[in-house]
């Protein structure tokens, strides 16, 4: 049997030891990351510092479509939240899923300053219709 490469191997949460933790990162308007929390670092492979001041993209796996990024891109632009399933690229080439909710963040003037990202784990059905609807 073939060794799967990392492109075609999974990274879980459990794998990762981050079951119930929350997976946060922040980013300015442009989508640079101003913070990442030690549970998003452990799922994608990274160290903080070598994130923070990075594009969000750094972590974007080749196989999503370029139009779930601009759904989401125009909905936090709208002020609006955004959530759907995201599979993302760790730093070892090995990739992992995850359900996202992306809002805008506003200072105490109400002026919007960057966005907020929570993540938790994908079922495992949910990742099977995913992978239906891009065939």
């Amino acid at each position: 049997m073939p060794k799967p490469t990392p492109l075609n191997e999974e990274v879980t949460f459990e794998d990762a030891g981050v079951i119930g933790r929350p997976i946060i990162s922040k980013t300015d308007l442009k989508g640079i990351i101003t913070f990442v929390n030690s549970a998003f670092c452990k799922l994608a492979g990274y160290e903080k510092k070598e994130l923070v001041g990075k594009p969000h993209n750094i972590i974007r796996h080749p196989d999503m479509p370029k139009a779930a990024f601009k759904d989401l891109w125009e909905t936090i632009e709208r002020n609006e939240n955004w959530r759907g399933f995201v599979k993302n690229l760790r730093k070892d080439g090995k990739y992992y899923w995850v359900e996202a909710s992306i809002q805008p963040v506003f200072d105490e003037d109400g002026n919007k300053i960057g966005y907020i990202s929570a993540r938790k784990p994908v079922s495992k059905q949910d990742k099977e219709k995913y992978e239906q609807l891009k065939k």
